[in-house]
């Protein structure tokens, strides 16, 4: 048997991820943590970070790195209460850079925290019913969902699972309640036995999403996990079960790839879904790879051991035969931008936040609109898979006092002045705190798209609903693996131009042009555009054309 890597070690001598957090916490001579403690604090939902920007001038000083830490909330589904808003903007003001960010998983994360501030902001989050568990590390991260009640008649239904699996998957530790909300410790290390977990957790993350066809809003098939709702006479059937979807690669290592994942049956009752979650999660565990982090997640198991054992594996510990997949075509992958009302007469206004980051700028104080919403006490907060958010559960009689707020705020002219592309695109965080970012994403995206919307003008192309996604290395957090035009990068200003992908989720991109920047990204694109103006088929999308071209 090959030699545990590294972390695997970690994650059995940290005590049920408590390590040495807490002698971390207070050492005051650091802004950072201990090694070890860097990779047991992950599961806690929370990664160290450094300002980059500011490397070299600390470097110059003779100063440490500027460390601070980010902060994931664990939110199944992407929903949050007025009053739950209300705290994240308290807690974003007072310890983190302020930016709210919507991440491409539902969830919400704040940077720049001080490690002083760590414990005063999980508390604040705790008071207002929100904990950072499980949203990082080698566990279970944020349950997805299919984000607007549009979606179906039942999509109340079918989003209750995506909690009844958060808490299905959770890790029975008490170490977060004891290190940062001051909980006695156990007295009986017993009661936080993990049948699922164990000692060892799993070998990488691990991540669940649940769809509601026709509309493919979390690209279902880019998760460990993929859950197909199946609507039938207005009831809920059950699910079809897809396995090994993950979009992570290394740059030069072509034993690492992104993977769709693979349709392997379908469950019939929720009892039956959640025990093949449950199960599929174990045979992870028992099977992943430990030794090779960069081939420990779940698409490698499948394709080593094969689809067919593992769908044998998972029936025999299942106890039951999954039944033929249902279809369940998808014909779309967006967002319903502006207002819509559900069966039940609640309305439900989706705003456009590019790349996720909720601050106030000059022209669009959409932090202090929120804010605004959140303080009438009249909608919920829903957030969607790429990186919007969605005023939720406004009663007829409440909606013109929100309307009114959008309004005054310019919320409601930004999104509907937004450009189909930009409506459509989506940038990981990139630099300057992410350790794994060889390029800009958030920060440049926006002012590239200015250019392409240029060239899509240009040729009369400017309401193609083109996917475009950029991330700032091969992890794939913006799924730009899965978009139509895909940016990775390679460099600081360089990038593969990857083209090909579908509009739906179901086919991955694949490269066109290595490593090149802006001008001729620029120029590649005006020639694939003025093809595809003069030469595509009715209704054919560029993804589609790209394909049908041979360009890759």
């Amino acid at each position: 048997m090959s030699e545990k890597s590294a972390i695997e070690k970690i994650k059995e001598a940290s005590d049920h991820l408590r390590g040495t957090l807490r002698d971390s916490l207070q050492d005051e001579i650091t802004g950072a943590i201990r090694e070890d403690d860097q990779a047991v604090i992950k599961f806690h939902g929370m990664y160290q970070q450094d300002d980059r920007d500011r490397r070299e001038e600390r470097a110059a000083k003779k100063l440490e790195r500027l460390y601070s830490f980010m902060i994931r909330l664990r939110l199944p589904g992407g929903f949050l209460t007025p009053e739950q808003w209300i705290a994240v903007h308290d807690v974003a003001g007072e310890n983190s850079t302020g930016v709210i960010k919507i991440t491409s998983r539902q969830t919400l994360q704040l940077h720049g925290i001080i490690k002083s501030k760590i414990k005063p902001s999980i508390r604040s989050f705790s008071e207002a019913k929100l904990d950072s568990i499980a949203t990082c590390g080698d566990i279970n991260r944020n349950v997805l969902c299919s984000s607007h009640p549009k979606e179906s008649p039942l999509h109340a239904e079918v989003f209750t699972y995506a909690d009844k699996i958060s808490q299905l998957l959770m890790p029975k530790t008490k170490a977060y309640y004891e290190i940062w909300l001051d909980e006695e410790p156990l007295l009986d290390k017993k009661e936080e036995e993990d049948p699922l977990y164990q000692d060892r957790y799993l070998p990488r993350k691990f991540k669940i999403a649940i769809a509601i066809p026709p509309n493919n809003d979390v690209d279902v098939f880019a998760n460990d996990i993929g859950l197909i709702a199946v609507i039938e006479d207005q009831q809920l059937k059950g699910f079809n079960i897809a396995i090994g979807g993950g979009l992570s690669s290394t740059h030069g290592n072509p034993e690492t790839y992104p993977r769709l994942a693979t349709l392997i049956g379908f469950a019939d009752s929720e009892e039956k879904t959640l025990k093949a979650v449950y199960e599929i999660a174990t045979i992870q565990r028992d099977y992943g790879n430990r030794s090779d982090r960069k081939l420990a997640r779940l698409k490698y198991t499948v394709d080593r051991l094969g689809v067919d054992w593992f769908k044998a594996e998972l029936e025999r510990r299942t106890g039951f035969v999954l039944e033929p997949i249902r279809p369940t075509p998808f014909t779309s992958r967006k967002d319903h931008f502006g207002w819509f009302k559900n069966e039940e007469g609640r309305w439900y206004y989706t705003a456009f936040v590019e790349n996720g980051r909720i601050l106030d700028e000059e022209s669009l104080p959409l932090k202090s609109a929120l804010l605004a919403v959140a303080h009438t006490g009249k909608a919920n907060f829903r957030f969607t898979c790429n990186q919007n958010v969605i005023i939720s559960d406004v009663s007829e009689a409440d909606k013109t006092v929100i309307d009114n707020i959008l309004d005054q705020y310019g919320i409601k002219q930004r999104t509907e002045n937004s450009s189909a592309i930009r409506l459509n695109s989506m940038a990981c965080v990139s630099l300057p705190t992410c350790p794994l970012a060889l390029a800009e994403a958030q920060r440049y995206l926006p002012s590239l798209l200015d250019k392409i919307e240029g060239l899509l003008l240009q040729h009369a192309l400017q309401k193609e609903e083109i996917i475009i996604r950029m991330t700032g290395c091969p992890n794939g957090c913006a799924r730009s693996y899965a978009a139509e035009i895909g940016f990775v990068g390679t460099a600081p200003g360089k990038y593969n131009l990857q083209l090909g992908g579908d509009r739906v989720g179901q086919r991955l991109n694949k490269i066109y042009k290595e490593n090149i920047g802006e001008e001729e990204i620029l120029a590649s694109l005006n020639s694939l555009f003025e093809a595809y103006a003069a030469e595509r088929n009715p209704a054919e999308s560029f993804g589609d054309f790209a394909l049908r071209k041979q360009w890759v």
